[in-house]
Order: C-alpha cells, then structure tokens, then sequence
C-alpha cells in the first residue's frame, strides 16, 4: 500500500507571517544557513507553514542506491559504501530528487533517532548491518521538531552532536559506524511550555518569534481560505498553482545566483563590528548573518549584498542570542537595526581610507577587526535589556 500523503495549504495561500516565510525561504535557498527556530503560542500557524514549505523544498543530487542518501558532489561527506565505491575506481551514480521534510516526533527512542546496530552482524558485513534512523533520512533534507523544548536532553545531545559535525556516530560496545547527516534544523516551541537549552537554542541559525494577534481583515482571510480549502482541496491548490510554481522558481533563480553574489569588504566589516559591539557570544552570528544577507541578495535578484540585506539577516539571526557570556538578554529590533546601520557607516570610511597598494595588518588572514570611530564595546547600542541572565525571545 502507498504512503498516504497529507494535503496542506499552499505556502503562497498563508496569511501573514512574512518574516518566518522569508526564512525558511531562505533556508530553502542555501541549506547551509542550517535552519530556524520559529517560537510562539499556540494556534499561531507555526506547524502548517514548515509542513506547506515541503512543496517549495528545490531539488538535490544524491547518490542511487544509496540508504543514506550521500551527496555525490562532496566526496568529504560519503558514507562507507559510496567511499568504497569511489576508491574501487567506479562512479557513484547520481539522481535529482526533492529535498523532504523529516519529522522528529517526542516519542522518538535513541536508536530510532541515531540508527540500530546488530553488534554480530556488524563484524560481518559492516555497515550493512547498521539499521538506519532518522539521522539517516535527514541527510540532504529538512529535520523538523515540534516542540524541540520537551525534547528529552540524550536525545537533544544526538541532535547537537550531528548537526555540529554534519556526521552521525553510532557506537555499541567498541564498535563504532557512521554517515553523513546534513540536515536544514528546523523547530517549533511554545515559550510558556519551557525554555530551550542553551546549547539547542545556539545551534539555531535563525529565530522568528510568531504571534497570535492579526488584524481583523487579516483574521477574515485566514479563515475564508481555511474554509476554502476544506471545502475543496484540490480546486483550492489549483487557484495558487500559479503563485507557487512563481515562488518555486524564484528559489531555483536565487540558487543559481547565489554563488555570484558578492560580499563586500566594508559590508564584512560592518556585520563584524556589529556583532562586536552588540556583545554576541561567538563568532557563529557573524558567519550565519553573512550567509543570510547573501542569500537574501540573491532573492531579490542582486548580486551584491546591500545595508537592507544586513538588517533583514541581523534581525533573523540575533534575536535569539546570548549576549556577555550570558549576562544579557538579546538584543532589541531597533538596537539591532542601528548597529548594524553605525557600523556600515563606520566600516566604509574604514575601506575608504585604506590604499590600495597597502592593506593594513588587521585585514590578513585574521579578519576583520574593529577600527576607531568610537564603535566599540560598551557603546549605547550593546547595553540594551536588562542584566539577568534571561533570553526573551522577540516576536514579529
């Protein structure tokens, strides 16, 4: 019997929510921004806009035959199998297929997530004798969790443990097997039910804090389509047919264009002294809000990332952020929004007096790093909230 497949309301049909749309748009774009935590009450539409998103998801190269689904083009992420194949002389051969949308449920048990091994088989056919889990079907994919806060804690360190090295390990008693486990993260919480850990909640690129309150045109709408659709699926997805092959599209356009999109120098420096300033724990906001801001250019259709791209990505990725080991909570939209703008002045002054014959020692192979200008720690912007210890996560 075939799989019976649930029909969802179509992405371009949502009401609202615009900034959670746009990232996991983005996401969809370049898998390597790595996910979002999307927060909020109950009733908000967090579940049906991950679930409509499946329908938008591009297409990826994987290799036929293969149970874990490797990637053919990174020969640095190859499970046993395709590595073998590979070093026999022979040419893994590939297919395009659609990226999915794994679901991770509460009730998951540890080998289900991490896979299965039959210790006595494993001494005889290796990695054959490993039963997949849920890791494995992740690779290449989008792992969703709702309510990621009540998820139990082992199965939250399995969770970190791949998403940071893009591998999963599975060891029992010395024996030890892995694969390839690229995944996009993606998340649901409810705030009142408990908070996230420190750790899970890092390993979130992106954050969108949903709320329940619509306009009372907006409230209408929502629920003239939800009736709509009810009544008749098909006809209903058929009328937005056009709207989703428009934004499915944009997203094959913004994937092809990605790799052109340019990141200058003083826009490097700017996201660099803005998240300095800001007092962000680690170094990972920098990274995550230039690959954002580059995606989002080529979104748009540019191929050069502009203030705008900065402030979209800045908002997406630090709302969630830990601040002075902690000691802060994340920083305000506006404080946000400024930084990045001050900082964008600051750093083009920098570029503008640099020669273009001498490049200053800050600027090797150690990066960017803060110039005068008085933007610095300990400015106006990076002491916003107050100084408790607690994050409160910011909603659209």
């Amino acid at each position: 019997m075939g799989e019976l497949k649930r029909k969802t309301l179509p992405f371009t049909s949502l009401v609202g929510l615009e900034r959670l749309k746009l990232a996991l748009i983005l996401n969809g774009i370049n898998p390597q921004i790595g996910g979002v935590l999307i927060s909020g009450p109950k009733g908000t539409g967090k579940t049906t806009v991950v679930r409509a998103l499946a329908d938008l998801l591009p297409e990826v190269e994987a290799v036929v035959g293969c149970r874990f689904g490797c990637n053919p083009n990174n020969h640095d992420f190859l499970c046993a199998d395709c590595r073998s194949t590979i070093e026999s002389g022979k040419k893994l051969k590939s297919e395009s297929r659609k990226m999915r949308v794994i679901n991770l449920p509460l009730s998951t048990t540890e080998d289900r997530l991490i896979g299965a091994l039959d210790i006595e088989r494993v001494l005889q056919e290796g990695i054959q004798a490993l039963r997949p889990g849920i890791l494995a079907e992740a690779n290449q994919n989008v792992l969703y969790v709702d309510e990621v806060n009540l998820l139990p804690d082992h199965l939250v360190d399995d969770l970190l443990d791949a998403a940071a090295t893009k591998i999963n390990v599975i060891e029992r008693e010395g024996i030890s097997v892995s694969h390839p486990s690229d995944f996009v993260l993606i998340g649901t919480m409810n705030p009142e039910e408990g908070e996230l850990r420190p750790q899970l909640l890092d390993r979130f690129p992106l954050h969108v804090a949903v709320s329940g309150h619509h306009s009372i045109d907006d409230r209408m709408q929502l629920v003239r389509r939800n009736l709509a659709f009810e009544e008749d699926p098909d006809k209903f997805r058929a009328t937005w047919e056009e709207k989703q092959v428009e934004l499915r599209n944009q997203i094959i356009q913004a994937k092809e264009l990605l790799r052109d999109v340019v990141l200058p120098d003083s826009h490097l420096r700017a996201i660099a002294m803005a998240c300095d300033a800001l007092e962000v724990d680690g170094v990972r906001p920098d990274i995550i809000i230039s690959k954002a801001a580059i995606t989002n250019a080529a979104l748009e259709g540019r191929t050069e990332v502009s203030l705008e791209d900065m402030k979209v990505a800045s908002q997406l990725v630090l709302s969630h952020r830990t601040r002075r080991g902690g000691l802060l909570e994340p920083p305000l939209p506006d404080d946000v929004d400024k930084a990045i703008t001050k900082a964008a002045e600051v750093a083009q002054r920098t570029e503008r007096r640099k020669s273009p014959t001498e490049v200053p020692e800050e600027d090797d192979k150690s990066g960017p790093r803060l110039s005068g200008g008085g933007f610095g720690r300990g400015n106006r912007f990076a002491t916003s909230g107050r100084q408790d210890g607690k994050k409160k996560l910011r909603k659209e």
